[in-house]
């Protein structure tokens, strides 16, 4: 799509993910979520599923996989709902589950992550949010992207947050080794990259026919909040304090079920009513406004960037290189 006009869509927050899929037929289809043993990557894969898709979820623990598995069968009556192992920050784990992936891919959703982790690296250095929220998810769409490509209008769908507006891509400094570590700087920067991924794959990718789109979930409570205790909560509370101004009060957080809150990501990974449209960040079913001073909603202009994104992807090449 080529139009700059904001895409507005029926759905609203408060639509669930079944009421953003009803009447959409996905039959022969396939589709991957990663991180889809709890909260909206369930109901995600959940929707796809109902819809007739073939639904593989991406776990790196395969027991609870199969539990979800069979969840999702039961409710869904759909026998098409398969377990893979990948573990986001295991180069082995994610180059087994593309050279196992065989035919084309229809729809990718990168939904797991990791939230406002204690000071944690991988391996190879890099900072734990960055490497889960990002990094992984870049090797595994650019690792899949041929078969994307053979599918014909697949779809790519990159899970942020509205924690993306705490910060930019720190480029000089990706895994806090020069500044002191901060859980939800670090986190902001990973939401980023999420919406910088799907602005260049929106780019590079539009002449395969793959749309990719990030999202803004709302505020659910799951189990990506585990690591977040008091000391953390206070932390999140002067960022959004910075975030919105001094002596400002914040605005009153309205927390969504998880069957509202993957009604986004179903949205982008299914509905016609988004054909075409890619590159682009959503919230609320709707693709976001400008993020204005004082509040904690739209997208920061940041994270759409066109010369961020194009950087962004260059760096995640030699970083995975």
């Amino acid at each position: 799509m080529t139009t700059n006009t904001r895409i507005t869509t029926p759905f609203h927050a408060g639509s669930t993910a079944a009421e953003v899929i009803a009447g959409v037929d996905l039959t022969g289809r396939r589709a991957v979520v990663t991180g889809a043993t709890s909260g909206i990557g369930v109901e995600t894969a959940r929707a796809l599923a109902g819809a007739g898709s073939e639904v593989v979820l991406a776990v790196r623990n395969a027991a609870a996989g199969r539990r979800t598995a069979e969840d999702i069968k039961a409710t869904t009556g759909s026998e098409g709902v398969t377990v893979a192992s990948l573990d986001l920050t295991d180069r082995a784990s994610m180059e087994a589950f593309v050279t196992a992936w065989e035919g084309p891919l229809h729809i990718l959703v990168n939904n797991a992550g990791v939230m406002a982790t204690p000071e944690t690296r991988t391996p190879q250095g890099w900072e734990l949010q960055f490497a889960t929220n990002h990094l992984g998810h870049f090797a595994l769409a650019t690792g899949l992207h041929g078969a994307l490509a053979a599918a014909g209008g697949a779809r790519v769908v990159s899970v942020s947050s509205s924690g993306h507006l705490f910060s930019p891509v720190v480029f000089d400094d990706l895994h806090f080794t020069e500044r002191p570590y901060d859980p939800w700087l670090a986190y902001g920067q990973s939401k980023t990259a999420n919406v910088l991924f799907a602005v260049e794959a929106g780019r590079r990718w539009s002449d395969d026919g793959i749309a990719v789109n990030a999202l803004m979930p709302g505020g659910i409570r799951t189990n990506l909040m585990r690591h977040i205790g008091d000391a953390e909560m206070a932390q999140f509370g002067a960022h959004l304090q910075a975030l919105i101004g001094e002596g400002t009060q914040p605005p009153e957080l309205s927390l969504k079920t998880v069957e509202q809150g993957a009604a986004t990501s179903v949205l982008l990974a299914a509905s016609t009513v988004v054909d075409g449209v890619t590159g682009r960040y959503f919230e609320d079913c709707d693709e976001a406004e400008p993020h204005r001073p004082g509040t904690n909603t739209g997208v920061a202009a940041h994270a759409v960037d066109p010369e961020a994104a194009a950087l962004l992807w260059q760096v995640s090449e030699l970083l995975l290189a």
